[in-house]
């Protein structure tokens, strides 16, 4: 395989398909799959996720994926976590409590509370503030919008590595970036033009 090729971790995600369109518009050579030679080999690592923490971490599991991420990580290859993606690298989730996440970052994952006239889950386009110079923002106005689908949300333990923030009736921690650790609680996949620009920015890391 092309060492160059972006990787995408198949453990049954729901959004693998549309994150793979995205990348390869952009014209990168994609392999969607959960060998560890493969991701190991690979430019750079997607993982992708929609559903619920619980499941998501029993998928790893039952693929022997949990240390071949931490390998991923170890080696220091650029690895972006999408969505539920984001929120598996962190330590846990309301949804599915005494359930450990990938615990490769410091965070909890919280549920968006209720309030009068909010939604949930958050549906939709939200803009994004900047609270620090990020790779993944990179040529990106303050204030662009991206599309969202979640009822829970990243509360980062360390504010140094939010690269976005956003609200919705709570503050969020909409993307972080720590070393070749960088994360999006949208999906920028299905973010039109500024989405796909922050998935080049990361494959130019």
């Amino acid at each position: 395989m092309n060492n160059k090729a972006v990787a995408i971790i198949d453990y049954d995600a729901g959004n693998i398909k549309s994150v793979q369109k995205a990348v390869e518009y952009l014209g990168y050579e994609t392999v969607v799959t959960r060998e560890p030679k493969v991701l190991l080999d690979a430019g750079h690592v997607i993982l992708p996720g929609v559903g619920s923490f619980g499941d998501a971490m029993e998928h790893l599991k039952h693929y022997d994926l949990i240390p071949v991420i931490h390998d991923i990580v170890k080696a220091k290859k650029p690895l972006m976590g999408i969505c539920l993606g984001l929120q598996l690298l962190f330590e846990d989730s309301d949804e599915t409590p005494g359930v450990e996440g990938l615990g490769i970052l410091k965070g909890h994952i919280r549920k968006i509370p209720s309030a009068p006239g909010l939604k949930i889950p958050h549906v939709g386009w939200n803009s994004l503030n900047f609270p620090k110079n990020s790779k993944l923002f990179q040529g990106i106005p303050e204030e662009s919008y991206v599309y969202f689908v979640h009822s829970y949300y990243l509360e980062a333990e360390n504010p140094d590595i939010v690269a976005a923030t956003t609200e919705y009736g709570v503050h969020i921690h909409a993307a972080c970036e720590y070393g070749n650790i960088f994360a999006c609680q949208f999906h920028p996949e299905k973010s039109s033009a500024i989405g796909l620009k922050i998935i080049d920015n990361f494959l130019h890391t």
